[in-house]
């Protein structure tokens, strides 16, 4: 294989560019010609492709986001849309193609492999809701981001002898508002996963409040429900002072972690490896710490578990 692509495409995360750079690089060290799409699919469908060299992707494994830029595209979902990527990708003479970004970048990428064009994924999402994969590129760094956020919180919720409820991103998988609320010491958590009623919280809040304690946080994914909505009825039944923070897309943002630039760093020189075998239809993962590769077909059929053991520890730890 002499020459290959990469693109990021849906949500953007941190790490998506350590990723880029060690596709390139790793591509360039096998004697490879490496291009890079730009806006995703729809990128692809234009045929915004360049000629990458290693210059091209220095000072960026720091940088948040994606010096490629994103979008999603409808028209990609169609056969009409894939072929037409295809062809720009054949016309320029590429081989195979590198997709970073999640659940539905992944399903452009297997409908491209199902038509026999050579396609590995990267995981890159914070939302940490790949199954195959113990880590997604950017989750370890938006826990962090929201964990700076609950510290900063507790402050002035410990000074002010208030409640607040913190919404983090997340519909479907409660990881980030799992593993930050653990770690930030968080009062309650409220996932997807997980069915909780408010009257749990208020009593477990007025529990605190007989012993002397005067300030709690709450994290609250987004897919439960707004963070105003609980913020309000534990307002009515139990009288408690309550403020709502929402983080929003401070949580995409940033530079990313040590970890996720070694992930991303690790999972591009990968699936440039697994191009260059002649393999397709895979994405490259993290388990135990060694870089994986999986199927397409098992990372949409297996279920993306969420630890119930952190759960239920970190309602041990907050009593």
């Amino acid at each position: 294989m002499q020459k290959i692509a990469v693109l990021t495409s849906g949500g953007d995360a941190p790490g998506m560019n350590a990723a880029v750079r060690a596709v390139v690089r790793r591509g360039i060290s096998y004697g490879m010609e490496v291009y890079g799409i730009y806006h995703g699919y729809e990128g692809l469908m234009q045929g915004q492709i360049t000629l990458m060299d290693a210059g091209s992707v220095g000072d960026i494994i720091q940088r948040g986001g994606t010096i490629l830029h994103s979008s999603r595209s409808e028209e990609f979902k169609t056969d009409a849309g894939q072929q037409k990527g295809i062809a720009e990708l054949r016309r320029k003479g590429i081989e195979g193609l590198v997709v970073i970004g999640g659940d539905g970048s992944f399903r452009g990428a297997q409908k491209l492999s199902d038509k026999g064009f050579s396609t590995i994924g990267i995981p890159g999402t914070i939302d940490n809701d790949i199954s195959g994969t113990e880590m997604t590129l950017g989750f370890d760094t938006a826990v962090n981001t929201v964990l700076e956020a609950i510290d900063k919180i507790r402050d002035t919720a410990t000074s002010h002898e208030r409640i607040f409820v913190v919404e983090v991103m997340g519909r479907h998988c409660g990881d980030i508002a799992l593993w930050a609320g653990l770690s930030g010491g968080a009062e309650s958590i409220l996932i997807p996963e997980v069915n909780v009623e408010i009257n749990d919280v208020t009593h477990r809040l007025l529990e605190g409040n007989k012993r002397g304690k005067k300030h709690s946080i709450i994290i609250v994914a987004e897919g439960v429900c707004p963070a105003s909505e609980i913020a309000q009825r534990i307002k009515e039944e139990a009288g408690l002072d309550t403020r709502v923070t929402v983080l929003g897309h401070v949580q995409r943002g940033g530079s990313p972690s040590a970890f996720d630039r070694m992930l991303g760093s690790r999972l591009g020189a990968k699936a440039v490896d697994l191009l260059r075998e002649g393999q397709s239809g895979k994405m490259v993962g993290i388990q135990r710490n060694r870089i994986t590769e999986v199927d397409f077909a098992d990372v949409f059929t297996i279920e993306n578990d969420i630890d119930l053991d952190m759960y239920e520890l970190s309602k041990t730890l907050s009593i």
